[in-house]
Formats: C-alpha cells, sequence, structure tokens
C-alpha cells in the first residue's frame, strides 16, 4: 500500500467505463441478463427436436454467458481495485448469484447433448452448417456419455454433491484459523508470531537460526493434528476414487485428467522423466550448500535466497520498455497490439493502493480488453511479472479475436503456458544484453526458484497425490504413518543425498492447500515445460518458428488443449518437452555457478 487511489494519475489505472460507461448501463445488461434466464427453460422441450431447436439454444446459451461474463468481470475488478468497498462486494455477490440462477436454468444443456445420437447429430450439421460452429462445444459434453449415469443416479449423485466436497474448506478453517503455531525469535531476538502466512518469509531469513526455529515449530504444531489431518484426508481421497469408480473410471487419476482431456500417459511421463533427471535437481542444491558457505544443507535452509535483493529499480516506464522490447520477437502485430495495451488502453492498474487485491493477475473476456491488475513497487521481480501477465492478456486476446465465442477461452491445461513463455524471453533477453552482475545473478536466481519450485516441487507433489489414490483404491485406509511415510519416502529422493532430510519432513503434506485439488498441480509442471520447449525453438529457429507459436495462441478453445500444443510443435506426451525444461534449469545453474565464481 502507497498512496490513496485517488492520487493514483489516470494513466495508471483501469478505465472501467469502457465495459460500462455507468451504473444505468449495468443495469440494463443485468436486467437482460435476467430475462434470458427465465425464458431459458423453454429450451428444454425444444433442443433435441430439430436442428434449429438445437442451434436455438446453443445460441441463447452463448448469449446468455456473453452478458453474464461482462457483467463479472466489470463487477469483479471493481471489487479489486477496493476490496473493502461495501458497494462492489454487493455487486460481485449479486453477480455470483446471476451465475448460479443461469447454472439453473441450463442445467439440462449437458444431459440433451450426451442423449443425442450421432446418426441425429449428422443429419443436423448437414441441414443446418451452422451448428459446426458449435461442435467442440457439443463435443466437449458428449465425451462424457461413457462415464454418464442413468438420469435417476445422475439426479441422485447431484442431491449428494450438495454435502460432499468441504474437505478443503474444512481444512483451510483449521489450518488458518483455528490452529496456532506459537512463537519464535525473529532475527533481532524479538518475539514473533508465527503463521502459515509467514513462514516462508522465515524460511527466506539470512539468519539461519531464524529459518530453523520456523521449520520446527510448524512441524511441531502439524504433528500435533496428524490424525486428524489424515482422517480429513483418507476421506476426502475415498469420496473421489468412490465417485470416479460409480462414474466407471479405472481410476481417480484417469477421472480428473479425462476433464483436462489428456490421459494418465501425460501425468505419469512428467513424473517418470522428472524421477529420471533428479541429479540436476540436486546440483542446484550443490550450488545453494556452496555460495551459502555451509557444511550441511538442511531442508530449513531450502528458500534462502542465493543472493540478496537486486537493487537496482525500475520505473513502470521503463517496465514497460523493458517487456515491448522483449517481445518484438514475435512480430509487429504482437507488439503493436500490446503497446497499445499498455500505453493507451489502460489494460493494467499498475500501483497498489489501500484496499487494492494484492498479487497479479489478467482478467477480461469476450466483450472486453484484456485487463491485468498489478502492485507495481520498481522491482526487477516487478517487471518479470508485467510479462508473464501480459502474455496471459496477449494469449487471450488472440485467442478471442481468431475464434465464436463459444470457442474463444483456452482451457487450464495451457494457461500458464504463453505468460511463462513471456517470462523466460524476457528472462533470457536480459541476460544477454545486462552489463550489471547484480542484475544477471538477480535474474538467475529468480529462474532458477521458478524451475525448482513449478517443474520439480509441483512434479514431487503430483506424485505423491497418485500415490496415495491408488493406495486407497487398493483398499489400503490412508492413516497418518502411512501419509507421512510416503511423504518422506519421495522427498529424500527429490532433494537427495546432499541434503538432510530433516524428519519433520514427513508432516509437510498437511499444509499443501493443492491436495485437495483433484490432480491440479501437475499443470503448472506441464506448463513450463512446454513453455521452455517453445522458448528453445523461438531462440534457436527464430523468424521460422514464429507463426507457429502465434498460431498456438490463436486456438484459443477450438483445439484441445494437445492438439493446440501440438500447432506449436509441442507434443506433450514425448519425454523430450521436459527434458527441455530441465535441460534449460540446468543450463541456468551454469551460468550462475559462472559469473557468481567470476567475482
Amino acid at each position: 500500500m502507497t498512496e490513496n487511489r485517488a492520487d493514483i494519475p489516470a494513466k495508471y489505472k483501469w478505465d472501467l467505463t469502457a465495459i460500462y460507461a455507468d451504473a444505468d448501463a449495468f443495469e440494463a445488461d443485468f436486467k437482460r441478463a435476467g430475462e434470458l434466464i427465465s425464458q431459458f427453460p423453454a429450451h428444454e422441450a425444444t433442443m433435441t427436436k430439430s436442428a434449429a431447436g438445437l442451434l436455438a439454444a446453443l445460441n441463447d446459451s452463448v448469449a446468455l454467458d456473453r452478458i453474464i461474463s461482462k457483467l463479472y468481470v466489470y463487477a469483479s475488478l471493481s471489487s479489486d481495485l477496493d476490496t473493502s468497498d461495501n458497494g462492489a462486494l454487493a455487486l460481485k455477490g449479486r453477480m455470483m448469484n446471476l451465475a448460479s440462477d443461469a447454472g439453473a436454468a441450463s442445467y439440462f444443456m449437458s444431459p440433451a447433448l450426451i442423449a443425442l445420437d450421432d446418426e441425429t447429430l449428422d443429419r443436423w450439421y448437414a441441414e443446418c452448417p451452422e451448428l459446426k460452429s458449435f461442435e467442440r462445444t457439443i463435443d466437449g459434453s458428449r465425451r462424457y456419455k461413457k462415464f454418464t449415469l442413468s438420469d435417476e443416479n445422475e439426479k441422485l449423485l447431484a442431491h449428494l454433491r450438495r454435502a460432499m466436497g468441504g474437505h478443503s474448506g474444512i481444512r483451510s478453517v483449521f489450518a488458518n484459523a483455528d490452529l496456532d503455531y506459537g512463537y519464535i525469535k525473529g532475527e533481532n531476538g524479538e518475539r514473533t508470531h508465527l503463521t502459515d502466512a509467514n513462514y516462508v518469509t522465515f524460511l527466506m531469513s539470512a539468519d539461519r537460526r531464524v529459518r530453523r526455529a520456523a521449520f520446527k515449530k510448524m512441524y511441531e504444531t502439524y504433528k500435533q493434528f496428524g490424525n486428524t489431518f489424515a482422517a480429513l484426508m483418507n476421506d476426502y481421497v475415498k469420496e473421489r476414487t468412490t465417485v470416479s469408480k460409480v462414474r466407471g473410471y479405472d481410476t481417480s487419476l484417469q477421472c480428473s485428467v479425462f476433464a483436462d482431456e489428456v490421459t494418465p500417459v501425460i501425468y505419469n511421463t512428467l513424473i517418470d522423466t522428472v524421477n529420471e533427471n533428479l541429479p540436476v535437481l540436486y546440483d542446484y542444491y550443490k550450488l545453494k550448500k556452496e555460495v551459502l558457505g555451509l557444511s550441511q544443507y538442511h531442508l530449513y535452509d531450502i528458500y534462502t535466497p542465493l543472493i540478496g535483493e537486486c537493487t537496482k529499480t525500475y520505473t513502470y516506464e521503463e517496465a514497460v520498455d523493458e517487456v515491448l522490447d522483449a517481445v518484438k520477437i514475435f512480430g509487429a502485430e504482437y507488439h503493436d497490439i500490446l503497446s497499445a495495451g499498455l500505453k493507451e488502453k489502460h489494460w493494467v492498474d499498475v500501483y497498489p493502493n489501500r484496499g487494492k487485491r494484492s498479487g497479479a493477475y489478467s482478467s477480461g473476456c469476450y466483450d472486453t480488453e484484456p485487463y491485468m491488475l498489478l502492485n507495481y513497487t520498481n522491482t526487477l521481480e516487478d517487471v518479470s511479472t508485467l510479462a508473464h501477465e501480459a502474455g496471459h492478456s496477449m494469449h487471450s486476446y488472440f485467442s478471442r479475436k481468431h475464434n465464436t465465442p463459444q470457442d474463444s477461452e483456452y482451457t487450464i491445461f495451457v494457461a500458464e503456458v504463453a505468460s511463462t513463455v513471456n517470462e523466460l524471453i524476457f528472462a533470457h533477453k536480459k541476460l544477454r544484453t545486462s552489463d550489471s552482475r547484480e542484475e544477471k545473478l538477480a535474474i538467475l536466481n529468480q529462474l532458477l526458484e521458478t524451475y525448482k519450485g513449478t517443474l520439480f516441487r509441483q512434479t514431487m507433489f503430483a506424485e505423491f497425490e497418485r500415490d496415495i489414490h491408488a493406495m486407497s483404491e487398493a483398499g489400503q485406509p490412508l492413516t497418518r504413518d502411512l501419509l507421512c511415510e510416503k511423504y518422506y519416502e519421495i522427498v529424500k529422493r527429490y532433494f537427495g543425498p546432499g541434503v538432510v532430510c530433516d524428519s519433520d519432513i514427513a508432516y509437510e503434506w498437511m499444509r499443501i492447500p493443492h491436495f485437495y485439488m483433484f490432480f491440479y498441480v501437475y499443470k503448472y509442471a506441464t506448463c513450463i515445460s512446454a513453455a521452455s520447449s517453445i522458448v528453445k525453438r523461438i531462440e534457436s529457429e527464430g523468424d521460422a518458428y514464429i507463426p507457429q507459436y502465434l498460431a498456438f495462441l490463436r486456438c484459443g478453445g477450438s483445439k484441445s488443449p494437445l492438439d493446440s500444443l501440438k500447432v506449436a510443435g509441442i507434443d506433450m506426451s514425448d519425454p523430450a518437452v521436459i527434458k527441455d525444461a530441465i535441460s534449460d534449469f540446468a543450463d541456468t545453474i551454469r551460468q550462475f555457478r559462472e559469473i557468481y565464481n567470476n567475482k
């Protein structure tokens, strides 16, 4: 928080009047959405009777979704500018209720599409070519036909779902509201309350005593409640595996990745390839041990930065110029669109202000510009964050510009690819052009932490998650001792012989909320792998490859995520893609060691 929002010049703030000029315009769309919701159930009786009936239902579904998305983006962005603004919060709440009403009114759409037979659909496509524009939407529902139960059982499962899925919320309340992690002595000897939020900050302390104290205190607390966390995890996994089995999936892993339009092969290839190349990660920990001058390297030393903060600062204008210079490699269209967005169209809300949401993101929808939220404080990391969010926004821009509304949104499986490509392109360019040793080391340190945390750590989590689901499916109760033993076994393998694997780390699985997100974490690792492979081709093939990459950005949701990546020449079933990321990590270790030792 730096100042009051009113004191920030308009050029550094979103202009949300580009979405709705005033409250009356917002309310007009809100009213129109309500009318569409009230009229929508009429499609239930007609959408499976004729091609025209199906087309009408699909067109109205898209029209409703467009209005709701636009309303929600406006309400959400308004709320994030001042999270204490009750008026904006109320607006966001109204939108959530409206979206819920829309879902209830259109509940029949997917079952109706699943019930259609192939012969009827083929005939309707011939009769009404316009229906072909909805083929991805139709196929997206129909691909679940094999795993859809009878109407009676689907209704029963729908009712049961109201009492399911609460494990993540329970864990969050228990870990964040009820657990007291106690106190430790900070760097200056002051008595400081340890929380889950400040834990990693303490692990980054230059004082090893502080790091060790935070580590020990954190897991002493979790250890006391190990049986409770194990019971919660066991119940969550049983719920997911049972529902998957009831629907006819071979495993819960298959159930989850089916929704991503991938197969367990992709998941397992990631884990196998990373495990085969763990010595590269061991070399990173060896480097940290050398730089930090430690005789023994413990798990509470993992987050300690290799170097101090980069002292060089960057104005926002300098950051914009740095990012635009880096993306020139993608051609004039990409560069000029982004330049206009950053400099003229108010795509970015730049600076922190009282009440503003923390962090950074890219938002927007089919009928708005891409909008980026930053909390810019003039650091090198902030420049990298701008490059990252600009990657998201340009992916969204091209996806929406080159596709119909129903095919305009890319899936979560590829969501971090373009953003990470931009981040890597920016970093690599700075490494080539900077004449500052401090700046180069800061960039390399940032890259090393990104690869360690996104590729290796998330794959470690993915392996643990896969294995405990498999154990549950084999009939093993997930007790505290079993979970801790499995987690500790995996951790020791990932950290290797050069790291002292303190036994307290066995309890770390208890503080990872992502284990309640049903095989989500592997996507972080696949995205950085795809991005690294793309950057490798950009830097080796230059202009000859760029059209392929831009074609990927234009795919949106018109293709499956694996097929859209193949447009960019990336085959996620090929271990070479994962190896490209590991190779980049290894090269970054080499560069850091070389520059650091050349004082």
